[in-house]
């Protein structure tokens, strides 16, 4: 089932970073898989703009590259890919100086939508939204993309806000967190809010608790530097799966809108009880066999910094009362694998005895990898000898439903680029939402720092410190399976 592309309006975008990972590894392939399926026109231009000293040549030589590197399989000797490369263009731009920005101005067509993605270092967002604004670029019709981290904490994060809102509309400022771009997390807007079948389901009354596992097989790696100041709560919890929570547990928005849809995410976040601490476990891998423990990554050997967490938390509000919300998110564990499962309740009264067993239905929305929806239902167990009952899954796999086509289904670059250029807010972040989620995450840091509290190791490979399973069993619950 072919999707329809409709093609953008005539663009210019800026990559500031243009030579850094993300541009090469996700927003310049995008970009050409965009091109291919006809939505980025010909008359687009998409600027690189660095320190280095480059020409245009060179820097379609970097694009080139990257796209035949990270584009997934695309085909690229059939000229598409010198076509997309008539688009391509670099400029060498100072972000705290002059040098550059005239030029830039130069290149930028009036009559095109102009985009700036802010591909850098926090420390820039500032100084880089201050000379668009100083060159005549922040007119009504631009809009600026800013990466995460979105501050370390409330105050840099209300510092950062008010800093872009001197010179840009919240209107045309898009916070970007590419797990909202992801196809099953947009699906599971039209699960809940486009089928009769879940919506009066889903609330207290019938949902026993919801899980939410983003799980990482690798460690941190080259950002240790990075990671170290920062951690699983601020790197994951205080972003991505906030998101993911918000979107299961937010109530209908009056239309599918952008502020409508956010000012009910808003709404979520600002309903999280405070959390305490018998609430969370912290965790940090240990060495394995030939691999390095956290502490070696990051070069510190008594650094308190998580590489997991769990949580339990609850919202105070009439859908949700009671129900508990688990979130773990961890790296080099068991398997990569990121879902959401919605645990309904046990049938009131089994007909069938105790003999049949407890079965459970479970909505799971994976992710990555293998993205998809499956809804465990019970059933007969096939054959003679009495009631025996199963649980089989209804299991909606893009990759089995659509076939090849699943390939082409845009990542979540892709995707969010596309809104930019479109005008389309709503799977971005505003401003006071960011703030709100700051709130909540702020005193939960500063509590086990006052504790001076140290992260439960784990083993590399497992699926988190023990003291994580003790959260749900003393519930009389347990965690799900890692696996992909």
């Amino acid at each position: 089932m072919p999707s329809r592309v409709i093609p953008v309006d005539p663009f210019d975008l800026v990559i500031f970073g243009g030579t850094g990972d993300l541009a090469r590894r996700k927003i310049l392939p995008g970009l050409f898989r965009r091109f291919c399926a006809g939505q980025v026109r010909k008359d687009a231009q998409i600027i690189g703009a660095a320190r280095s000293d480059m020409t245009d040549a060179e820097y379609r030589a970097l694009v080139a590259e990257a796209v035949r590197e990270f584009a997934g399989g695309r085909a690229c000797e059939d000229g598409t890919l010198d076509e997309f490369l008539t688009c391509i263009g670099y400029e060498k731009v100072d972000a705290k100086g002059e040098g550059g920005w005239r030029e830039l101005c130069a290149r930028l067509k009036d009559d095109h939508v102009h985009a700036f993605y802010f591909s850098v270092a926090p420390g820039l967002f500032g100084d880089i939204a201050e000379r668009l604004r100083h060159f005549g670029l922040a007119h009504e019709d631009s809009r600026i993309v800013v990466e995460k981290p979105f501050g370390h904490d409330l105050g840099s994060a209300r510092a950062l806000n008010a800093t872009l809102a001197q010179h840009f509309d919240e209107t045309q400022i898009y916070r970007i967190d590419h797990y909202l771009g992801k196809e099953t997390v947009q699906n599971l807007m039209a699960v809940r809010f486009g089928n009769m079948l879940f919506e009066p389901l889903w609330n207290a009354q019938y949902v026993d608790h919801i899980q939410i596992t983003v799980a990482e097989t690798v460690g941190v790696g080259g950002r240790g530097g990075y990671y170290d100041k920062s951690g699983a709560m601020r790197d994951m919890v205080q972003n991505h799966l906030m998101q993911l929570l918000c979107l299961i547990a937010m109530e209908p928005p009056a239309r599918f809108e952008p502020d409508a849809v956010r000012d009910e995410k808003l709404k979520v976040i600002r309903a999280l009880d405070p959390m305490t601490p018998h609430q969370i476990v912290r965790g940090q891998y240990d060495a394995g066999i030939g691999e390095p423990s956290y502490r070696d990554d990051v070069d510190d050997a008594r650094s308190k910094t998580e590489s997991f967490i769990a949580l339990k938390c609850h919202l105070s509000n009439w859908r949700w009362a009671g129900t508990p919300f688990y979130l773990r998110t961890g790296k080099k564990l068991r398997d990569r694998a990121s879902e959401i499962a919605v645990v309904f309740k046990d049938a009131p009264h089994s007909i069938f005895g105790s003999e049949a067993g407890r079965h459970r239905n479970i909505l799971t929305i994976r992710l990555q990898p293998n993205e998809g929806m499956e809804l465990g239902v019970t059933i007969k167990e096939p054959g003679p000898g009495g009631m025996r009952l199963m649980d089989v899954p209804l299991d909606m796999s893009f990759a089995e439903e659509f076939g090849p086509e699943a390939e082409e289904v845009p990542d979540a670059y892709e995707r969010l680029i596309m809104d930019v250029i479109r005008g389309n807010q709503t799977l971005f972040m505003r401003g006071d939402e960011v703030e709100a989620a700051w709130a909540w995450t702020d005193p939960v840091i500063a509590g086990w720092e006052a504790r001076s509290d140290v992260p439960k190791p784990y083993d590399p490979g497992s699926s988190g410190p023990d003291d994580a399973l003790m959260l749900m069993h003393r519930d009389g619950r347990k965690w799900r399976e890692i696996r992909p």
